[in-house]
């Protein structure tokens, strides 16, 4: 509790008596008689507003939101009282998130009840907490204001931003795959598993023919084939210091992470199902690959707050891991950003995976990288600066042509590329049956 500004102000005008009364220009005694009075006031007023109950608050938040777009919170006020209570509101939102249209007045009418909304933006993936709602409560005379904390605690976890893999959801696989900078080569009826009957189209090879089918129809039908399904897919993600650097406002393990989703709602969609490792230090998070519409929201749940870590990446601790996790033949996608150090360690890693898995590797690039080599600039500085950065890219692309001659999948991108890079070679992979 604590004093308002009409109290403030009245004791000011009790303070101007006392000076007029230290110049005999009021009496002593009704000096006094006013500071009791407005003490007795006081203590009246502050008892009251003790005993004056709270508004009644119910925060209505969603238990999942996604990353990036603006969120509304909902507050449901109810006065239980027979006056009108006007008050000043903040709601305890998490530390860092953008806030629009907190704090705020409102004024409740007696019994009465109204809603408040708010808009939020989250600014990071996890688990986070509302508090209490904090109110600044008014005494039924104005003399005092009571601190309350309305409602309780309320939870909810912000996932990569959905939005966009609700988006591909709409779109054929061709589509959505385009959509996110897949370069894709379409070819009808050259996968492994029997599909359907169709029609002679001109260009079928003829062994699709079916020629029971067409004896009793009485014209050419064709067998329409599609790539095998009930395969399986890993995305295998470092999380270690590497995937810390920033491009944009996300780093680079946000990106990583975003695409490794849109490659999996691909995979989902092409009846594959999808497991995820997350590589911490020496630790490891794994899920079991599982297929269906659950699937992706499996991957939603389990990475949802991963993050990457100031820690050393261990590959062949997390290739061993993998092996024993999964024991039947998948393609592994791993992403990470390979440098000239990794070289010995990363290629015993991809060795024990490629002994059963078909692996691909997804090294990511630094944008500022190539915007520095790729601009020499005027001055001995930006010179020596754009030298450098030549010769990392030269000794990174060292380890990756080391890597393809032993017969790795390396792919070299920068984060913009890698949604469209991942999905490209995974529909090639399937659509050249190497799976």
């Amino acid at each position: 509790m604590r004093p308002a500004p009409l109290l403030l102000w009245l004791l000011l005008a009790w303070t101007a008596l006392g000076v007029a009364a230290s110049l005999g220009q009021l009496p002593l005694s009704a000096w006094l008689a006013a500071g009791g009075a407005l003490a007795a006031l006081a203590l009246l007023d502050a008892w009251r507003l003790r005993r004056t109950a709270s508004p009644e608050l119910q925060r209505e938040l969603a238990p999942v939101l996604p990353l990036g777009p603006e969120a509304t919170v909902a507050l449901h006020l109810r006065n239980p009282t027979k006056r009108r209570q006007s008050l000043r509101l903040h709601d305890l939102h998490p530390g860092g998130w953008a806030v629009r249209g907190m704090p705020c007045r409102v004024t409740l009418p007696p019994g009465g009840a109204l809603r408040l909304d708010y808009a939020t933006t989250p600014d990071a993936r996890g688990q986070f907490h509302f508090g209490g709602c904090h109110a600044l409560l008014p005494s039924p005379w104005r003399l005092w204001h009571g601190r309350r904390v309305l409602g309780g605690p309320s939870s909810t976890r912000v996932y990569p931003n959905f939005a966009v893999l609700a988006e591909l959801a709409g779109l054929s696989v061709e589509l959505a795959s385009i959509s996110v900078g897949a370069r894709l080569q379409r070819r009808r009826g050259e996968g492994t598993e029997f599909q359907e009957l169709r029609d002679y189209r001109v260009g079928d090879s003829l062994r699709k023919i079916d020629w029971k089918a067409t004896a009793r129809s009485h014209r050419l039908i064709s067998r329409e084939y599609r790539e095998e399904r009930n395969q399986q897919v890993i995305l295998m993600l470092d999380c270690g210091r590497r995937m810390l650097a920033q491009d944009g406002p996300l780093a680079h393990f946000d990106h990583v992470l975003n695409a490794s989703l849109a490659l999996a709602s691909i995979a989902l969609r092409e009846g594959d199902a999808v497991g995820l490792m997350a590589c911490i230090g020496q630790q490891q998070r794994w899920l079991p690959p599982q297929q269906g519409s659950g699937g992706m929201d499996h991957l939603l749940g389990a990475g949802y707050d991963l993050h990457a870590q100031p820690l050393a990446t261990d590959y062949l601790a997390a290739a061993g891991a993998l092996q024993a996790h999964q024991r039947r033949r998948a393609l592994v996608i791993v992403v990470s950003n390979v440098r000239d150090e990794d070289d010995k360690e990363l290629r015993m890693a991809l060795n024990l995976l490629s002994r059963q898995h078909l692996v691909v590797l997804a090294s990511l690039r630094e944008q500022a990288l190539d915007d520095a080599a790729h601009d020499p600039g005027a001055t001995l500085e930006t010179a020596i600066r754009s030298a450098s950065a030549m010769h990392y890219l030269a000794e990174r692309e060292r380890v990756h042509e080391t890597l393809r001659r032993e017969g790795a999948n390396v792919l070299d991108v920068r984060c913009s590329e890698l949604s469209g890079a991942l999905i490209e070679r995974y529909l090639a992979i399937k659509r050249g049956n190497r799976l």
